[in-house]
């Protein structure tokens, strides 16, 4: 979706008023750089910014505080427990606007992207709407996960990964509501830890809402410094996917599936390897050499110190997903009665 050939225009009308909601824990690193991308948003209407601080090891309170005091656009609100949803939850009860915008505290924006969100809800008459999630490294090590974010080997098929055109979609990176959409579906399920975006866009298609992906909007992502960070990403996404599937019968595909396939084959050929199968190597070796061969299609362009990193990127993004998957006990997610 192009911008409006009108836009400049349209500046002289009534635009709607817009809160940014952000959760943070242990953002010292980029909370600063975070809030003034908002902060410098080109956008005619008004503007807040509320942020739900967990409790953090590092300087984050101290931080947003001084930034709150600074800036009377920027409302500071409580998140005892730290878990990303109850804290979206605190930020959109403390907002006062009819447009939720979400973001991340290690996430940049660029200075169009509130006024993209709202010319694309009024456009196109969606619930929610969300664009590329571009990941950007620093390191050799981040340069390598942001390229692997970025391909179809490393992260699947996702528009908000990997692009694509404009259209209807099943889930967003961030997303930008109505506020009405929000209220209907009661907002985001606290006992989703992790995957509560693709959760509670479920809900809003369910009840006949739209989610719509559009390219226009872009945001900066900074991946995981380290391998052991990665993991642990991986591990966790995949075991709250599995969860989101046992919750929502039918929204589980081969994308999904395919990790922990690799998973319990690779695993098989070693085990049937190791006890004298040699055939068995052949699961796990193959597995390898796709992976090297991807790296060298897929890299291009990279630093060879990024380069070298990149097939240890991918195992680690699809063995990490696939386990985590796999070993989601089956009450995860669940509360009380539930």
């Amino acid at each position: 979706m192009n911008p409006s050939p009108n836009t400049q225009v349209a500046r002289n009308r009534v635009w709607p008023a817009v809160s940014v909601i952000m959760p943070v824990l242990n953002e010292e690193r980029h909370l600063a750089e975070a809030v003034g991308s908002i902060l410098g948003q080109d956008y005619p209407g008004e503007l807040e910014l509320v942020i739900a601080v967990g409790p953090s090891r590092d300087r984050t309170q101290e931080i947003a505080e001084k930034l709150a005091a600074d800036d009377p656009r920027i409302v500071v609100v409580a998140n005892p427990t730290g878990r990303t949803p109850n804290g979206l939850n605190a930020c959109i009860q403390a907002s006062r606007h009819s447009i939720i915008v979400r973001v991340d505290g290690h996430s940049l924006l660029p200075s169009d992207y509130v006024l993209a969100a709202v010319e694309t809800l009024e456009e196109t008459g969606a619930d929610n709407v969300g664009g590329i999630m571009a990941a950007e490294g620093v390191t050799s090590f981040e340069k390598a996960v942001a390229r692997a974010m970025t391909t179809k080997i490393g992260i699947g098929n996702a528009t908000f990964h990997v692009g694509g055109q404009s259209g209807e979609t099943d889930t967003v990176y961030l997303g930008s509501f109505r506020r009405s959409a929000l209220d209907r579906v009661g907002g985001y399920d606290e006992t989703f830890v992790r995957a509560q975006d693709w959760e509670m866009n479920h809900r809003i298609r369910q009840t006949g809402g739209k989610i719509w992906f559009t390219p226009r909007m872009r945001v900066t992502y900074r991946p995981r410094p380290n391998i052991r960070a990665l993991a642990k990403q991986f591990f966790h996404t995949g075991k709250w996917r599995r969860v989101v599937g046992r919750e929502h019968q039918g929204t589980l595909n081969l994308r999904y599936l395919a990790p922990p396939i690799a998973v319990v084959a690779i695993a098989a050929g070693v085990i049937a390897g190791a006890v004298g199968f040699w055939p068995g190597w052949i699961i796990p070796g193959g597995y390898a050499a796709a992976i090297l061969a991807g790296s060298v299609a897929t890299g291009r362009g990279l630093p060879f110190s990024a380069w070298a990193r990149l097939p240890l990127v991918y195992a680690t993004m699809h063995l990490a997903w696939g386990a985590g998957f796999l070993l989601s006990p089956p009450s995860l997610g669940r509360s009380p009665g539930r």
